[in-house]
């Protein structure tokens, strides 16, 4: 009977994150199915692979995020160590406010900095708008919208490295020299991450190089699957090379990051003393300031875009893409947290299962949405599943499969701060594993479990990329609305329609935020 019991629940607690990592995986496996196996693939592959072209444009695509990744850490990594550690005033409020461009959009984010640099902006001139639509453009706008992800990131390690090896070197050591020689090393990790999240961003980017009129490899996919170059055996065979891109991306992320992470990311409930800056205190804070202006500036040209005729017609322009935004978010995140808390406890504490679905997850995240995009249209665009591709299914199950890994990481995080010893307790009384996620697990971390449910929200409502090549007609999203009506709608109720995509996030940013807050005052 005991072992009877041991593989019922053992059923029960694989089954959730075997359908998650499914999830992820269909589309991969069908998209590499059709390449291998499709009449005639071996001939159109030869074909496209073959041109120097798509190797070349492969290259500039693959430089071009390189670049962005580059300055992305020249500016966050060092804003990083003093939003994080240092004495500069208003450190948690511009952290925030630097933050704010990584969860929206990155294409209103360009289309505020167009209403500032074009032409016709608010600081435009003919040089401006040469420099904007220019692969130089392109880096800084990305660069400036993906640098915060490496600024937290190292913000928060930083704010988490273990203070018995901070306390231990401040003993003989200079500030500085503690600095270089323990806490970044020890948040090494964390930064290497902040890193290789920008690259495959970056590197997936499609909507900012159509904007900006700079050719990438992802966007020329694009175009063979819904613009003027149609051609969709083309789009597949072109996503050869971007799957070993994307397995090659996997393969540093286990190297270099893998789940030593966890470590470094979560709240210890200790305050860390901040390194002071003395007299250049005041200088470095409006360097700080001016730097998360940068943050600000777009959404600002956004508001004053809007203002007041864009607003007025909101309503008539708007349909129901908010409606389609938020219900397939909310159904997307609300899947990946109930079908990966088994999966997030099982990488939380090591186990070799849980390393495997991690690097699953991540593999959905690292793949550019181009190859996601058409793995989802070859997976499920038949007869047979015409009830899921014609609907909000798909929407849906393209979101759980690019961001898994953003809510599961994110509890699995949580539980990874809590110590085993309370399970390992119910486990001596006869409690299974599923009584301890249940009575345990679950309500320890239920903050924890809230924010991964708000972040995941945040990314789904932000995503462009993935779901504008197979949104349903009349069913698109707010972000899909916006991007297909820049071109001919009229330009104060695209900035306002972007404008309620800001105001959304920002309010569920604010709610995110709020429960953080409780919860490290509970925790201090």
């Amino acid at each position: 009977m005991t072992q009877w019991r041991r593989a019922h629940e053992a059923l029960l607690l694989s089954a959730p994150p075997a359908l998650l990592a499914l999830i992820v995986l269909v589309p991969v496996g069908t998209l590499a199915a059709e390449l291998a196996l499709a009449e005639g693939a071996l001939a159109l592959m030869g074909g496209v692979l073959g041109s120097a072209g798509t190797w070349a444009l492969l290259g500039a695509s693959t430089a071009l995020a390189a670049a962005v990744t580059g300055v992305s850490g020249a500016i966050g990594v060092p804003l990083g160590i003093l939003l994080g550690r240092t004495d500069v005033r208003w450190r948690g409020w511009l952290l925030v406010l630097h933050a704010l461009p990584v969860f929206v959009p990155p294409f209103l984010v360009a289309l505020g900095w167009f209403h500032v640099l074009g032409v016709n902006g608010y600081a435009g001139s003919p040089a401006t708008a040469r420099l904007f639509f220019s692969p130089i453009g392109l880096v800084a706008i990305l660069a400036v919208t993906f640098a915060p992800i490496v600024t937290t990131l190292t913000a928060l390690a930083l704010q988490n490295v273990d203070a018995s090896l901070e306390d231990a070197a401040r003993v003989v050591a200079r500030p500085l020299r503690v600095m270089g020689r323990i806490l970044l090393p020890a948040v090494s990790p964390a930064i290497a991450l902040g890193l290789l999240v920008v690259f495959a961003l970056a590197f997936s980017e499609l909507a900012v190089p159509m904007f900006l009129r700079v050719r990438t490899y992802p966007a020329s996919v694009f175009a063979r699957l819904g613009g003027i170059d149609y051609e969709p055996g083309e789009a597949v065979a072109m996503t050869l090379p971007l799957l070993a891109v994307t397995f090659a991306l996997l393969a540093v992320e286990r190297r270099f990051v893998g789940d030593r992470t966890f470590a470094v990311l979560g709240l210890r409930g200790r305050e860390r003393a901040t390194f002071p800056l003395g007299r250049w205190r005041a200088g470095i804070t409006l360097m700080c300031i001016a730097v998360t202006a940068l943050s600000l500036i777009p959404v600002l040209a956004l508001f004053m875009r809007a203002l007041p005729d864009g607003l007025a017609a909101l309503p008539q322009w708007i349909r129901s893409s908010l409606w389609n935004s938020l219900i397939t978010a909310m159904a997307a995140a609300t899947t990946i947290i109930v079908l990966g808390l088994a999966a997030a406890w099982t990488i939380a504490r090591g186990h070799q299962a849980g390393r495997a679905l991690d690097a699953t997850l991540m593999l959905g995240f690292l793949t550019p949405a181009g190859v996601l995009g058409v793995g989802l249209i070859t997976a499920w665009n038949h007869q047979m599943t015409r009830f899921i591709y014609g609907g909000l299914a798909i929407l849906v199950l393209g979101l759980i499969a690019r961001y898994a890994v953003v809510g599961v990481r994110v509890m699995a995080t949580a539980i990874a701060q809590s110590p085993r010893s309370l399970e390992e307790a119910a486990a001596v009384f006869g409690g299974g594993r599923i009584a301890q996620l249940r009575r345990i697990v679950a309500p320890l971390h239920v903050r924890g479990i809230t924010a991964a449910w708000l972040l995941t929200l945040v990314f789904c409502l932000r995503d462009l990329d993935t779901v504008v090549l197979f949104y349903p007609p009349g069913r698109e999203p707010l972000t899909v609305r916006i991007f297909t009506l820049e071109a001919n709608g009229p330009s104060d109720v695209v900035a306002a329609l972007a404008v309620t995509q800001i105001v959304v996030t920002t309010a569920l940013l604010g709610v995110l935020a709020a429960a953080a807050t409780v919860d490290r005052t509970r925790t201090s």
